[in-house]
């Protein structure tokens, strides 16, 4: 087995360190040469790949890639591979699975309100409307081909290097209060376990891939500040706050997101909440850099 991710930034480092050890060979793109050295040694070998063109050395990773996942994140032109593939049979005649990973984003603001897979989908900005163009169209390729396409909507990411912590320890931590602002969140490493499961099992489907208890930006800034032992930053009021327009615009969306389908397949989630896991990188002072860590293969 050969797998390919498009688009190796965080998440994609991820998946190659859980994912990679499982195959022959494992390819993860990026834009720029200048992050090579971090795409070796999350497990894969590097590519350039900026969405103008799919260069020879692309080409033969994709002929060769049973397994891909698709990381790179659409834009109004449409998924920027997609958009250059006419045929993916043709230019990957070997592929038995993908994966493309979206967002929890597609579902919109639901008020604090839970919402599961079946809910309807009602993004409210441009980006999460993009994404849900880019989830049709991959499923739309897979059933041409006859193979399982996997949809992980994701919540907000952190892990080694993003966390509270590394906010904390740099003065950027603010504890914005929005009445009412709920919010999932997911460790990195569990993304990757999750591919390498349905990966094992070849399954398809969408799922969210989230943890299993929503709540409060602010409480995760101080469960982390009081391991720390350092200060709880200030409530800073919503209203009074300078926040970019990306940034302002996730505080627009409030929903309480469930994990029962991936759970009901069998899937444990390593870190199920931000207090396990902020807890464990404390612990084991694994929150500065995923760089120098050998990762951990638990049992998916």
């Amino acid at each position: 087995m050969r797998l390919l991710i498009l688009g190796a930034g965080y998440s994609g480092k991820a998946i190659a360190r859980e994912c990679g050890p499982d195959f022959a060979s494992a390819h993860g793109t990026t834009r720029s040469a200048d992050t090579f050295g971090e795409i070796r040694h999350a497990g894969a070998e590097p590519l350039v790949f900026d969405g103008s063109e799919i260069t020879p050395a692309l080409a033969e990773a994709l002929r060769e890639a049973t397994h891909l996942v698709q990381s790179i994140s659409p834009a109004k032109e449409g998924d920027g591979f997609l958009r250059l593939v006419d045929d993916l049979a043709s230019v990957a005649p070997n592929l038995r699975w993908i994966g493309y990973l979206s967002t929890i984003g597609v579902y919109g603001n639901r008020n604090g309100a839970w919402v599961d897979e079946d809910a309807d989908l009602e993004p409210v900005n441009e980006r999460s409307r993009e994404r849900v163009a880019a989830e049709r169209n991959w499923r739309a390729r897979g059933a041409g081909m006859d193979i399982p396409v996997a949809v992980l909507r994701l919540s907000g990411i952190y892990g080694p290097g993003r966390n509270a912590f590394v906010n904390l320890a740099n003065g950027t931590a603010r504890r914005l209060i929005k009445p009412g602002q709920i919010f999932n969140r997911i460790r990195v490493e569990d993304i990757g376990r999750f591919c390498r499961f349905l990966i094992g099992r070849d399954v398809g489907g969408v799922y969210n891939v989230t943890d299993a208890e929503p709540g409060p930006p602010q409480d995760v800034i101080e469960y982390a500040a009081r391991l720390m032992g350092v200060p709880v930053p200030p409530d800073i009021p919503f209203e009074t706050a300078e926040l970019s327009p990306m940034a302002r615009s996730f505080y627009g969306e409030s929903k309480r997101v469930s994990n029962a389908r991936a759970r009901a397949l069998g899937f444990d989630f390593l870190y199920p909440d931000y207090r396990v896991s902020l807890e464990q990188m404390w612990n084991d002072q694994s929150w500065r850099s995923v760089q120098g860590q050998i990762p951990a293969r638990p049992k998916a």
